[in-house]
């Protein structure tokens, strides 16, 4: 299905619960919520937005239009008090053909974009997960077709996500409600009345924001939306992710990955100088910054913020640790040149894990776990290797320490060869005439 190249942003609302304040403008993970509206839909394609506000907020609108370069038009309602079904009938004369409509209150995680942008009519959640059910609008289906929206339906089939996929005869029905209803009508009145297709996408991330405390949720949405999971290892999905998104979720308003990148960093670092002084006190602090590490990603992805030269950077520094922890490890418990050398295989072994899945990216230009998802089950991964490592520290005996380091040789050569094994056999070059 076509993309629509154009979205109507409705955004005339007066804000009272939120202060008098646009909130298509207020802060959510570091960004606007529009800003976030207009740059995951041009991901998806969309080139043209209208945005309808009140004449009170004019001059906002259109400084953020300018200051972030978006191309967007602004249709003014001087009367913001009626419904926002009027408002959608202000857009009439700006759109053609098929378009998006969103409301500029609503949070959508990229994913939920993705999957929204696709669909047709309204798009509908049977299983909402960031909302309160109570207060939002339920609709009710038949035959794939809006049959009642409300919120005070007894019965209902699903809520409204507040984003629509449209095209210009909907404003027939808006020309009706204006006559009849003098145009103060909701936009739930014109669905019902236009008795919409729905489209269900369930589950994914997307909220609204009416009150201050409805911003809390909606940063933690975005942070909890924003795991990166597939190249995670055991350990990250059932513990280190349970903690990093909580940490994100109070610092993603306060702190830039980089920032971020930098504390975890300075963490590993430290945890390996401990290795001279004290190894489970050395163990733990490697673990934490383990988890730290996954913050600052976290916080990038729920910012807008990732780039390529950030991974880059991040994937280096971790090396950095983890070479400076286990080769200060090495330096303050093993003896003689048969340790010495399994020290070294461990080094070695630590770089190839990770070398040979950035090697396939750097060769293939694609995500190896992606293309190879038994990857994704094989032990041996970063996060497992520190967390193995924290539980060998936390009891010092020479024979645990030096059981860490023929393990971890292991461990790390065995997966590094398996990792080649299984992308010659699921990965073949383009023929050559």
């Amino acid at each position: 299905m076509a993309m629509p190249e154009t979205a109507v942003i409705l955004a005339a609302g007066l804000g009272t619960r939120m202060g008098n304040r646009p909130k298509g403008l207020i802060r959510v993970a570091g960004r606007e919520i529009l800003y976030r509206t207009i740059v995951l839909l041009k991901r998806k394609g969309v080139e043209r937005f209208i945005i309808v506000t009140n004449e009170h907020y004019e001059a906002l609108y259109r400084e953020f239009i300018e200051r972030h370069g978006f191309t967007a038009e602004l249709v003014i309602n001087p009367e913001p008090e009626k419904g926002n079904g009027h408002s959608l009938h202000l857009a009439r004369g700006t759109v053609s053909g098929k378009f998006v409509l969103v409301m500029s209150d609503h949070v959508y995680s990229e994913a939920f974009i993705e999957r929204a942008a696709k669909g047709n009519g309204l798009i509908a959640d049977r299983r909402p997960r960031w909302v309160d059910v109570s207060e939002a609008t339920k609709v009710k289906v038949r035959n794939n077709r809006v049959e009642r929206i409300g919120k005070n339906l007894r019965k209902w089939d699903a809520v409204d996500t507040g984003f629509f996929v449209l095209d210009d005869g909907i404003f027939n029905v808006t020309e009706e409600l204006e006559r009849e209803k003098k145009g103060d009508y909701s936009l739930s009145e014109v669905v019902e009345r236009a008795k919409l297709p729905v489209t269900f996408v369930d589950g994914l991330g997307w909220t609204d924001v009416d009150t201050p405390e409805e911003i809390k949720r909606a940063r933690r949405m975005l942070v909890k939306t924003a795991v990166k999971g597939i190249g995670d290892g055991f350990v990250s999905r059932h513990l280190n992710r349970k903690i990093s998104t909580e940490i994100s979720a109070l610092l993603v308003d306060r702190v830039t990955p980089n920032q971020m990148t930098a504390v975890a960093f300075a963490t590993g670092i430290l945890s390996a100088l401990l290795t001279l002084f004290s190894l489970p006190l050395a163990g733990i602090l490697y673990q934490v910054s383990s988890i730290l590490d996954g913050v600052d990603g976290e916080i990038a992805r729920a910012q807008l913020r990732t780039s390529r030269l950030g991974g880059y950077i991040d994937s280096i520094l971790d090396r950095y640790v983890d070479g400076s922890f286990l080769a200060l490890l090495a330096y303050s418990t093993l003896e003689g040149p048969l340790w010495y050398l399994i020290a070294l295989l461990t080094l070695l072994g630590t770089v190839m894990v990770s070398y040979s899945t950035e090697r396939f990216k750097a060769a293939f230009c694609r995500d190896p776990h992606r293309e190879v998802p038994e990857l994704r089950n094989l032990p041996g991964k970063r996060d497992e290797r520190i967390f193995l490592t924290m539980l060998f520290l936390l009891y010092p005996a020479e024979y645990m320490v030096k059981s860490l380091f023929l393990i971890l040789a292991l461990l790390t050569h065995i997966r590094a060869a398996l990792t080649a094994y299984l992308v010659s056999g699921k990965v073949s070059e383009p023929k050559t005439i």
